[in-house]
């Protein structure tokens, strides 16, 4: 009886592992854009997340997760409320319409899916900001944003595929 707590609680930690390793991008980004001149050029680590969840385990990122990372994005970084939560449940319901033309295909393919979703969405920031402003916003930190998050998107992908190997293989 006790080995079947432990193995439901090991079941349900290793569940839970994309969910909490997306909050701690989501914590490390916000940290990390408190270093001056970061904050403009800073990537959506929290963005490569839940891409690469919602690819290959889209079982283990449901939209109510996806929801509450871009509340506590929001939340923790100061863009308007509701934004990024907007802009993380748009990438994440266009992943889900397409995740049958990604799954299983090379990862170059997968980064340019990476690269075109990350797009819309840095676009989808940019127009709901300048609307919230009242103004056009300035674009090129979203840029600069957008290029360092994809030219970094393989290097955690790599990490998150070691992950899956190791920790999600039994889930």
């Amino acid at each position: 009886m006790r080995r079947d707590v432990w193995l439901r609680i090991d079941l349900l930690s290793r569940q839970l592992t994309p969910f909490l390793l997306t909050l701690f991008f989501v914590l490390l980004g916000v940290v990390l854009t408190q270093a001056p001149g970061w904050a403009r050029i800073a990537p959506l680590l929290s963005l490569m997340a839940i891409y690469h969840w919602a690819v290959y385990r889209l079982d283990l990122m449901p939209g109510y997760a996806v929801f509450f990372i871009g509340f506590l994005q929001d939340a923790l970084s100061g863009t308007p409320m509701g934004l990024m939560t907007l802009v993380y449940l748009s990438v994440y319901s266009v992943i889900v319409s397409q995740q049958r033309y990604l799954i299983g295909k090379s990862f170059s393919i997968v980064w340019l899916g990476f690269a075109l979703i990350s797009a819309g969405a840095m676009g989808l920031a940019w127009t709901l900001y300048s609307f919230l402003a009242g103004a056009l916003v300035e674009p090129r930190a979203l840029c600069y944003q957008y290029l360092l998050g994809t030219a970094l998107y393989p290097v955690l992908a790599r990490f998150f595929l070691a992950w899956q190997a190791k920790v999600l293989k039994a889930v």
